[in-house]
């Protein structure tokens, strides 16, 4: 019995489409080889194009290439071919989609995979998954569609998705991606936590003072401000991106690295989070910097004047299990701050007083992004004939240590898993849905209100003033305040 597999790509035009999708396939499959060699791509979107005009849309969306590169990239475009969508059509256009997936069966091929990549508006979803469905599901072989956050604007939103979907599409059949799984220094988490007894040993209240899970970005909105208006920066990375990050941090040991085991432990660790609560959240939005070359977030003409959307939110998370008791999860990311990073930092508790003095606390720090690198802060002696101490550090920044990294980019990664059948990295509903739970009575509670202004703060600053006293107020002690800062 035979079978070939077949890419559809929906909105193959568009950015998103160019840019991670056709960019990273041919990439995955002639660096990597481990796509069907009987492999088909087929582009289908509403703007008309010749097949010329599809491949010269590729190329355009690829990395210069080598000479060798040139002919495996040949081979590649060889693969390709595309539809225009005619919307007026009805099904029309999906049935003559089906056709051509027909048409590349072969012999005695008897199954067909069908992969449909929705590189789409989320609005648009729903009515395109029921056409897929009516239209060119794989009677014989597997089909499945692949979707990208947001995923809903809130719990209520977000459960009606999945009752839309659910009718036509398994769960197993829906691959929902979040492409920060698919980052190098994420995929190293559970090896490290799990990997290391030395780790193991020291990962729970009893030892951890705190945990920092932070992203943030030196660019602003940079012209997306009418479309961030209507998200934030809370939906827009703290809802997916710090949750997945949170939850394979906390997570118990899998009973195995299969799909449904990873998946099943993240979700039942999220379900242990209280929503956050505004008393221990702040939010900030950026106005211009202090030398007036970068312009605030109202500067956009597509961002309303009196708009209170955050462009920066410090919250704190806890997790109610006996392992993580009491110790508090600061939760920051925000837009046009001094950096960009991505990191988790983990500090531990003071060490026993006795013989030692003033040392300084052991960090275990995972930077995700730019630089992946784990350290490890850590006390030893400083040389000499007193017994003084000095703080060191243990570094494994992958640029360095690693020869000749090849590491490869999140969309990469996350194509290969969906093409392939790997699930492990799909967020799965109970994970969305446990997650939502967390942070939708907080956007609820800050956009129900006028009462709740967002603080100002510079484009290229460290964030909003207070920011700084906010954090320590969970470090190293006690629960801070109870006193309310938005």
């Amino acid at each position: 019995m035979g079978q070939s597999s077949v890419i559809v790509i929906l909105g193959a035009s568009g950015n998103l489409a160019a840019k991670k999708l056709v960019r990273r396939t041919p990439r995955s499959e002639h660096c990597r080889g481990r796509l069907d060699e009987k492999l088909k791509i087929i582009g289908f979107d509403p703007r008309h194009m010749s097949h010329d005009e599809f491949i010269k849309h590729i190329e355009l969306s690829v990395d210069p290439l080598s000479s060798e590169r040139k002919d495996q990239f040949k081979a590649f475009c060889e693969r390709c071919s595309y539809i225009t969508l005619n919307q007026d059509a009805g099904d029309d256009s999906f049935f003559e989609l089906r056709k051509r997936m027909e048409s590349f069966i072969e012999g005695d091929e008897t199954h067909q995979n069908r992969h449909f990549y929705m590189a789409l508006p989320p609005s648009a979803y729903v009515a395109v998954s029921e056409q897929l469905r009516r239209n060119c599901y794989s009677e014989k072989g597997d089909s499945q569609i692949i979707i990208e956050k947001p995923f809903g604007h809130d719990l209520e939103s977000s459960l009606e998705l999945h009752r839309k979907l659910e009718p036509n599409w398994k769960e197993n059949e829906i691959f929902r991606i979040d492409h920060y799984l698919g980052k190098e220094m994420v995929k190293n988490i559970l090896p490290l936590r799990f990997g290391n007894p030395m780790f193991g040993a020291v990962w729970d209240c009893s030892h951890i003072d705190n945990v920092q899970i932070s992203m943030t970005e030196a660019i602003g909105t940079e012209g997306r401000g009418g479309y961030f208006d209507g998200v934030g920066i809370i939906r827009d990375v703290m809802q997916n991106h710090l949750m997945q990050l949170l939850a394979l941090t906390t997570m118990e040991r899998p009973g195995s690295f299969a799909a449904e085991d990873l998946r099943q432990e993240k979700a039942r660790v999220l379900r242990l989070v209280p929503p956050l609560d505004i008393k221990h959240t702040m939010i900030g939005q950026f106005i211009k910097s202090a030398d007036s070359e970068h312009p605030g977030y109202k500067d956009d003409e597509s961002v309303p004047e009196d708009s209170r959307c955050a462009t920066f939110c410090a919250s704190v998370a806890y997790v109610k299990n006996a392992r993580w008791d009491g110790v508090p999860f600061i939760l920051k990311s925000g837009k046009a701050l001094d950096e960009s990073k991505t990191e988790i930092r983990i500090q531990l508790k003071d060490t026993t007083d006795g013989m030692l003095r003033d040392t300084a606390h052991n960090q275990l720090i995972i930077r995700i992004q730019p630089d992946e690198a784990v350290r490890l802060k850590m006390n030893a002696k400083l040389p000499g004939l007193e017994l003084h101490t000095v703080a060191t550090e243990l570094d494994l920044t992958y640029q360095q240590t690693v020869s000749n990294p090849d590491i490869p980019e999140a969309y990469e990664s996350l194509l290969l898993d969906a093409f392939t059948g790997d699930y492990s990295d799909s967020v799965s509903e109970q994970e969305l849905e446990a997650s939502w739970k967390i942070f939708t009575p907080l956007l609820h509670h800050i956009e129900g209100t006028t009462d709740i202004k967002p603080r100002e703060y510079a484009y290229g600053s460290a964030g909003p003033e207070g920011l700084e006293d906010f954090v320590a107020s969970y470090q190293f002690q006690t629960l801070g305040s109870e006193e309310t800062v938005v």
